[in-house]
């Protein structure tokens, strides 16, 4: 392990962040508010703590090892979490602890959605803003955007982006070098962002609102200005913007990035993956739909498909923005979307979830082990599209899913422990670990009320959703530590 390096890493890393610490500063003093002292502190705070771990080894140019990168992830995404949270305690009117601080901030950083903050429509809007950017910097991976800027550090790029880079194939490069692959998904990602903030702004929103909701739409995050999240806009065109970029932020960037390539749709047409996706979507959006409609006597039918499309993709995307109190809806429904939340977006997307790429493998792997009960001797080869699927991507694929069950039971166990009710409890971890959000029971509306050692629990499974468990679990096994 290269300790220097890695601390040069971490220290550059913590200088570059602290930029992001000035547009709130510019935004506050724009709407004459009283938050701009605690970003400006925050600011040089972090500045400083970076400067001071870069200084002294400054001149340290050994090459990264696949091993370093995952301990650079982890340390930065625990690093960043810490780092974020300076400027929400910091701000004295918001009146939160530590433990709350950083459960924003990784909420934020890591997609998830989840909050300790109410009323937020009273809030400043260099906090709103901030929140926001939280969600932006990490909906590709912050790591990514780092491996874009790292040539101009001096800092080989591929360890970081195999520990980084969501779902199970995790070699395919769009393009040659890593920086360009990782300059190519920010482009899109991007484009993505400015359309969603001029699409939202034309549909009615305020430049502030549209730009602060593009960040958590394509981010896929859920973070919103207000209490009421999209619902306050009560505005169906809004919401029809919402559903198109949450739908586009899960789908992998790999796929946009060769429609545009290509300037043809037929990438999508041809992905199996894409196919799978958009056929769930579309038979959970009818079957809630249905439910909505047939088991509640306050929707008609307009209203039932309008509600109930809108949550379909907003969970199911594991997005986390709501337009109604779902959770109050026939328990068959939320219940259903939660359960959609397991799968997620596509690999390669912004969304959470164990993907449905692995979800994919599993049906098919399913699917083959009945051949061989039927067909023994049979030679059964796991195609994705055309291409067969190496049998060491499948063994991958099954040890990710059993790990997901296993700390998904244990994290469940341990809240219900520590006092929470099971449906509290198992929304709790569904909403974390894939990066969604809202939850049920306790947790339906926000977090406020959790004890602190819950809000730390969960924000372990944030990251370990976030990471996709493998690239945080593999620091806690001896054998990593060993020479």
């Amino acid at each position: 392990m290269h300790a220097a390096i890695i601390q040069r890493i971490m220290g550059q890393f913590l200088m570059l962040f602290s930029i992001t610490l000035l547009p709130p500063v510019v935004i506050d003093l724009l709407y004459q508010e009283d938050a701009a002292r605690a970003f400006f502190y925050s600011y040089l705070l972090l500045l400083s703590a970076g400067f001071l771990l870069y200084l002294p080894v400054r001149k340290q140019k050994n090459d990264l090892r696949l091993r370093d990168g995952f301990i650079v992830v982890v340390l930065f995404w625990i690093v960043l979490g810490i780092a974020g949270a300076v400027p929400f305690y910091l701000y004295e009117n918001l009146d939160i602890s530590i433990t709350d601080a950083l459960f924003e901030s990784i909420s934020g950083l890591t997609t998830t959605g989840a909050t300790v903050l109410i009323h937020l429509d009273s809030l400043p809007h260099s906090i709103l803003f901030y929140r926001q950017e939280l969600q932006w910097l990490g909906g590709m991976g912050i790591i990514v955007l780092a491996v874009a800027v790292m040539p101009m550090l001096g800092i080989g790029g591929m360890q970081l982006y195999k520990a980084e880079a969501p779902g199970p194939v995790k070699d395919n490069k769009l393009t040659p070098r890593i920086a360009e692959t990782a300059k190519a998904l920010w482009y899109i990602y991007l484009g993505l962002t400015i359309a969603c903030a001029a699409a939202y702004w034309f549909a009615g929103m305020n430049l502030f609102d549209a730009v602060a909701h593009s960040f958590s739409t394509v981010a896929i995050g859920g973070f919103s200005t207000h209490d009421a999240s999209i619902g306050y806009f009560d505005n169906q065109a809004i919401e029809i913007v919402a559903i198109v970029f949450m739908f586009l932020g899960a789908v992998n960037f790999a796929l946009h990035f060769s429609v545009v390539r290509s300037k043809s749709l037929m990438p999508y047409l041809r992905d199996s993956e894409f196919l799978l996706y958009a056929s769930l979507l579309i038979i959970i959006s009818i079957l809630s739909v249905y439910a909505l409609y047939s088991q509640s006597a306050n929707h008609d039918f307009a209203n039932a498909f309008r509600e109930a499309v809108f949550q379909t993709v907003s969970i199911a995307t594991t997005s986390g923005f709501v337009t109604s109190d779902y959770a109050s809806w026939p328990v068959f429904i939320p219940v259903l979307l939660l359960f959609s939340s397991f799968i997620g977006g596509c690999a390669g997307s912004t969304g959470g979830g164990i993907k449905v790429i692995r979800v994919l493998l599993l049906i098919k792997q399913g699917q083959r082990e009945m051949l061989r009960l039927i067909h023994p001797n049979a030679q059964v080869t796991v195609k994705v599209g055309k291409i067969p699927v190496d049998n060491s991507i499948i063994d991958a694929v099954w040890g990710f899913f059993a790990a997901y069950v296993a700390l998904f039971a244990l994290i469940m166990l341990v809240l219900m422990f520590n006092g929470l009710d099971q449906i509290t409890a198992f929304s709790a971890v569904a909403a974390t670990i894939n990066n969604l959000g809202p939850g049920l029971g306790e947790v339906s509306a926000n977090y406020a009320s959790l004890t602190d050692f819950n809000k730390l629990l969960l924000c372990f499974s944030m990251l370990l959703g976030r990471l996709e468990i493998f690239t945080l679990l593999v620091l806690l096994m001896p054998a990593f530590w060993r020479k």
